[in-house]
Parts: C-alpha cells; structure tokens; sequence
C-alpha cells in the first residue's frame, strides 16, 4: 500500500492485546475503524495466518476518549467490540454472522427487490420451498448482506437453530486441511450432520477445484435430502461457470434463483443515507446526489466512499460539501467513470418511458415499446463495452444487425430532431453520463 494509505489508515491504529489466536487493535474513531474493517482486515488476518501458521482473529474497538486527571485512559468498554460476543455451545457455527447485516439495514429497490423477498421467504420457511436458494450478481451488490441477513432472522425465530455461514474459499481450505490431517470424518460431520442451515458465499470460487467440488457435491445431498436449507451465492449464474460440473450446476437449479443487479439512482441515494443515519455522518442532500450519480455499479465502493469522505472530514474537521467530496474522492469518481452497464440503462429506460425491463426485452413491436428499446441499445452501444452481439443478446436475443440499426437511427434521429436529442440527453443525465 502507499505511504499515504499507511500513514492514514494504518498508523493511528494501536495494539491493545495478543493472546493465543486473538489479537485486539484500537482505533481511534469509528470511521477508521470501519474503513479498516471493510478493507485492510482480510489481508491483515491473511498475512498474520501466514507469519504465525496459524487462523488468527483481529478484533477492533474504539478507543475511550475519557482521560483520568493524569492523561491516562479509562480502558476500553466492552461494549464498542466490533465482533460478536463468544456464541454459546448451541450456536457454534453462527460466530461468523456480521451484526450490521440484517434484513432491516438492507435498503430494497428494483434492482434487488426479487432476492431480498426470496431471502425472507427462506428465513421464514426454511428448507420448504425454495431450497436451494441460489443468489447471483455482480460484486459488492448486497449477496453476503442478504445471506447473512437470512442467518440472523433465522436465529432470531429459532435460538437453537445451528447456521453454518462460510465462504467457499474457506470450505476448501478447510477440506484440505482436514485430508491432510485425515480429519474427513470430522469434517463432513461439521457440515453435513450438525448444519440445519448453510449459507454459502461465492461458490464460484470451487470451478476447477474438482476433488474439493465432488466433497460439497455429496455435501449438498446430505443437507438436501434431510430437508435442511441451502443458500448459495455467486457472481453469475450457474451456466455460465464451464469449470463447474453439470451435477453441480443442476442442484443449483432445483430450487429458486434470483439475481441482483447494480441499483439504480434512488436506491443508491436511500443506501448513502440509510448509512449516514446508522454512522451518524451529516450528508447533504446534494452530496449524496453527487455520490450515487457518480459512482454506481458497486454499493461497497459507494459506502466506503462515504466513510472515505467522512473520515477525512473528521481529521480534517472540515463539513461535508460537493466540492470537499470532489477533491477528496478524485481518482475515485475517476475510475468509476464508463463503468455503466446495459442492465443499468436498460432498467432506466424502461422506468424513464414507464415501462417494464421485460418489454424492452421482448419481441413486441409497437412503437412504445420498439422506440424506448433503440434508445437503450443506443445508449448501450455508446456508453458500454457490451459488443453487438452481448446487447442483442441483453435484450431478449436480437440479432447483432437491430442492435447496429438502432444504434444508427438514434445517432441521426439526435441530429435531426431536437426532441430525441433531449429526450437521449435527460437519459443521460438520469443515468450520472
């Protein structure tokens, strides 16, 4: 990382305790803190397992700001530990959960709509209906949110419920590690007799791990076959993993699949400032408007733009403006610059002309559906690397030469007529172009 980033993030960052597998580090505000959580402790807890030999775990509190009358501090409260406390023996498996991602934090738009009702069905039915529950989407659009989410309702509804949320990546750590020490038997028992529920995140990770997918293959059947829920998440759907064997993908498809997509403009708004009330950050209207337009495919980067922003604030003890967030998130609203995609737009148009995503899809013909649908492919071709042939497809399986055509007739039609240019132009802006 830069010495800037170190000097930043890192530096104000204090060890408080190191004893066996825990490590507690204090930071000084809860900006820092969150910051350093959402972007630095994977890697730390990483590079500790790998000095160490070790699983170490990093927990971080904020640092008390009373003073005794000699300068020294109180201590640190209990209360103000990031991670949960220490489950008890029924709930084993549930430490993992994250607090902050429940149902009622998770801000439902369009976009996310479809799987966020999924996700409380399964809560609520568990192992009834939609089992599996398969969640796909692009990166940082809220899967772990809701799969945790589905966790937390569950043992709220059911103390003695026994989650096992985990990523794939770590299922197949500790695949190969329990071979190596010929601990299978153990193994398959964690996850096949003691789970009344798996919540799996980024199963994309087991293409081309084949002796690791064949383990979680007979392990999907034990849990399905005992009636227990599975939930899986990944950042596309099943047919589109070619590394992925076909039994596999079939289970995926048993039960019930639901993608989300990048959030359109209101819903990017809600999230800035349902995260601003939670972490009691004073954003204004007009610098939520700026965030959301201008960085929009990922809701992690919008959120930890704002704790960016807000934490420079604090240091700086200068408020938050559109032009402080300008110069502060500079290369950030940079590189997010043309990353619109033809999902996005297509869902704006479709809301823009009042219509729904599935008409600009469809073969239907008439001109209020086939005029709104040009200017999408248009607004795609123009603004997205998507080529001809991943629009057409985008849009119901047209053929390359109508994307190409549309594309045309709405380049000269916007030379021609004033009207389309403004209706293109209000589009864009709709869209942050």
């Amino acid at each position: 990382m830069s010495s800037r980033n170190f000097e930043l993030w890192i530096r104000p960052l204090t060890l408080v305790s190191q004893a066996g597998d825990l490590v507690i580090l204090e930071a000084p505000n809860p900006y820092l803190k969150e910051w350093f959580e959402d972007n630095y402790l994977q890697t730390a807890s990483s590079v500790l397992e790998e000095l160490s030999g070790r699983k170490i775990e990093i927990q971080i509190l904020l640092r008390n700001r009373n003073l005794n009358d000699d300068g020294s501090k109180d201590g640190i409260s209990g209360s103000t530990v990031t991670a949960p406390a220490l489950p008890s023996p029924a709930s084993s498996a549930n430490r993992d959960l994250n607090e902050r991602y429940r149902f009622d934090s998770f801000v439902i738009g369009p976009s996310n709509q479809f799987a966020a009702a999924a996700s409380q069905l399964v809560a609520q039915r568990p192992g009834e209906k939609y089992n599996p529950l398969f969640i796909y989407g692009g990166t940082g659009l809220g899967k772990t949110h809701l799969l945790q989410a589905i966790g937390h309702a569950m043992l709220d509804s059911r103390p003695s419920c026994q989650v096992t949320y985990l990523t794939s990546e770590r299922f197949v750590n500790e695949c190969i590690a329990s071979m190596r020490l010929r601990k299978m038997e153990e193994f398959r028992e964690k996850y096949r007799q003691r789970s009344d529920v798996l919540l799996l995140d980024d199963v994309q990770f087991f293409e081309g791990k084949d002796s690791n997918e064949q383990e979680f293959f007979h392990t999907f059947n034990a849990l399905y076959e005992r009636g227990r829920q599975i939930v899986i998440t990944s950042d596309k759907p099943a047919n589109q993993m070619p590394r992925l064997t076909e039994r596999l993908k079939s289970r995926f498809q048993w039960g019930l699949i639901a993608d989300i997509v990048p959030p359109e403009l209101d819903t990017r708004i809600s999230i800035l400032k349902q995260k601003a009330r939670h972490d009691n950050i004073q954003l204004p209207d007009d610098v939520a408007i700026f965030l959301a337009t201008s960085i929009q495919s990922n809701v992690r980067e919008l959120e930890g733009a704002l704790i960016r922003l807000a934490a420079f604030s604090s240091l700086q003890g200068r408020s938050i403006s559109v032009e402080f967030a300008e110069r502060t998130l500079g290369n950030l609203i940079e590189r997010n610059r043309g990353k619109i995609s033809p999902e996005i737009i297509q869902r704006e148009v479709a809301a823009f002309f009042n219509l729904r995503t599935s008409d600009l899809k469809s073969q239907r013909r008439p001109r209020a559906i086939s005029f709104p649908r040009q200017i999408a492919m248009h607004l795609c071709r123009k603004h997205t690397t998507a080529s001809l042939t991943e629009v057409g497809r985008l849009f119901g399986g047209k053929d390359h030469t109508t994307v190409l055509s549309a594309d045309r007739k709405m380049r000269r039609l916007s030379e021609e007529e004033q009207e389309i240019q403004d209706t293109i132009s209000a589009l864009e802006q709709r869209l942050g172009l």
